[in-house]
């Protein structure tokens, strides 16, 4: 699928916003993308779990470890269509950890899946807890780049769409933004 195609794909499912909203980051968008809209139908999961699989098939990833809430759905079928280990990281106390009996071993082969980053810092936690566990982070794949590729994670990383939203500073909005109210439409 091209870029064009998966930017229609959350239009078409209403996962692309328009308006004023404050990003995880705590910077803020007039666009934001909501994939829980798009990953709620499992024809849409499938295509592009298998799009982000073809992508990275090549490594040989044993394991996929994605960060909650995000980028479970995706990371799972990722996993899927990988024949692979699937685990994820939660929060718990602010931070992200890995729970639930789960365990990576050392130089096990990791692929870490995330539906969307901005500034990459979920990611980054998770790539963090991989490798103080030991784990070989081989790349990392999204389904939307919203840093225009502007993200280093010290490691491959692919998209498949790589788009460079607009972001502000709290302290420093334009001024529609300035005159309405933020909402938080994702998790926090």
């Amino acid at each position: 699928m091209t870029e064009s195609e998966i930017l229609n794909v959350f239009r078409e499912t209403g996962a692309l916003l328009e308006g004023h909203f404050v990003l995880r980051s705590g910077l803020h968008s007039r666009q934001y993308f909501q994939c829980a809209l798009a990953l709620q139908n499992m024809p849409t999961v499938e295509k592009l779990g298998a799009e982000l699989a073809a992508k990275v098939r090549p490594l040989g990833v044993a394991t996929v470890v994605s960060p909650a809430m995000g980028g479970l759905v995706l990371g799972q079928e990722v996993a899927r269509q990988l024949r692979a280990r699937f685990i994820f990281v939660e929060k718990e106390e602010g931070k992200l950890v890995l729970r639930r009996g789960f365990k990576i071993m050392p130089g096990e082969k990791i692929l870490v899946v995330e539906d969307v980053v901005t500034k990459g810092g979920r990611v980054q936690e998770t790539l963090d807890i991989v490798r103080a566990h030991g784990g070989e982070v081989l790349s990392v794949a999204m389904a939307v780049d919203r840093s225009g590729g502007g993200v280093d994670f010290g490691v491959p990383a692919c998209s498949l769409l790589k788009i460079n939203v607009e972001t502000f500073p709290p302290d420093a909005l334009p001024p529609d933004l300035a005159s309405t109210p933020g909402i938080k439409p994702g998790s926090r």
